[in-house]
């Protein structure tokens, strides 16, 4: 049993971080390399906030993170992608530029060694095969609640219909009145914000270091290509796969040979289905053309 909700809890980090990617890539079109510096943030926003305010300060950090992530997000759509829409290499090497910027930044300011931070309550809860930490139960339902709300937004409001519109045909999206770039900016700002929850969830299970998301975003990215570009139910399927296998995998080699055995599998899979596991909704049909 307590297999199974380790890997639910990693599971449920691993949908965080690739919903938020999954949102930014698919709708915008933007490999967006500086996604991981959100989840260290949301882990460093925890650090400070219990540094001040003890252990206890981890629930306003769970609110502060992400709305830290989401302020973050604004200032880098407004400053740097906007400029660079269309031109996917110059976004490739400028957000690039931002991901080691953050780093060094982090580690300036917050030095090189790890920083330990605290869960906000050390229970312990009885399953079959001994107790498991009520912490990791406690992410896998806050991780649970927010897919689930994510995954209501994008399939059933209006809001999400027009995300999946522009996902699917932004041309045409645009020529009905749908204001693209509004759109982009709040999800990219709801990356973000997704991004810095799970790095405030992650963060006291693992050290806190300035390269802490840099692991997660390889694995993001394949999450999301395999699951299928643009569709939040392939995301998760997508992470419960890379998730499963991994975590599996550790428990009998290196957890470096895991990952990399993860990333082989998910090559061949995505080689021999490019579209993805679940590909993505075709929404811009119900918006474009109801008739």
């Amino acid at each position: 049993m307590a297999t199974i909700l380790n890997i639910l809890s990693y599971v449920s980090v691993l949908t965080l971080v690739a919903l938020g990617l999954a949102i930014v890539f698919g709708l915008m079109d933007i490999v967006n390399l500086a996604h991981a510096e959100w989840v260290t943030m949301g882990a460093y926003t925890l650090a400070v906030a219990q540094s001040v305010g003890g252990q206890h300060a981890f629930w306003a950090a769970l609110l502060a993170a992400p709305i830290v992530g989401a302020g973050l997000g604004w200032c880098l759509e407004r400053f740097v992608i906007r400029l660079l829409y269309a031109r996917p290499l110059d976004t490739l090497l400028a957000t690039y530029a931002v991901s080691l910027i953050v780093q060094k930044a982090i580690e300036l300011v917050f030095g090189t060694q790890p920083m330990l931070v605290y869960a906000p309550f050390n229970a312990t809860v009885e399953v079959p095969g001994g107790s498991y930490p009520a912490y990791r139960m406690f992410v896998i339902g806050v991780a649970l609640a927010v897919t689930a709300g994510c995954w209501v937004l994008f399939t059933r409001t209006r809001f999400g219909t027009k995300l999946r519109a522009v996902i699917q045909h932004p041309s045409m999206a645009e020529a009905v009145g749908i204001n693209t770039r509004r759109l982009n900016r709040v999800a990219f700002c709801g990356g973000a914000a997704l991004a810095s929850l799970a790095g405030v969830l992650v963060a006291p299970m693992v050290s806190v270091e300035s390269h802490l998301g840099v692991s997660y975003l390889a694995k993001a990215f394949f999450v999301i290509v395999l699951g299928g570009i643009g569709s939040v139910a392939g995301s998760i399927l997508g992470s419960a796969f890379v998730g499963t296998i991994e975590t599996l995998l550790s428990y009998r080699v290196d957890p470096s040979l895991a990952s990399a055995i993860v990333l082989i599998v998910s090559i061949v899979l995505i080689r021999f289905r490019p579209q993805g596991l679940l590909p993505g909704f075709s929404a811009a049909h119900q918006l474009l053309g109801k008739g």
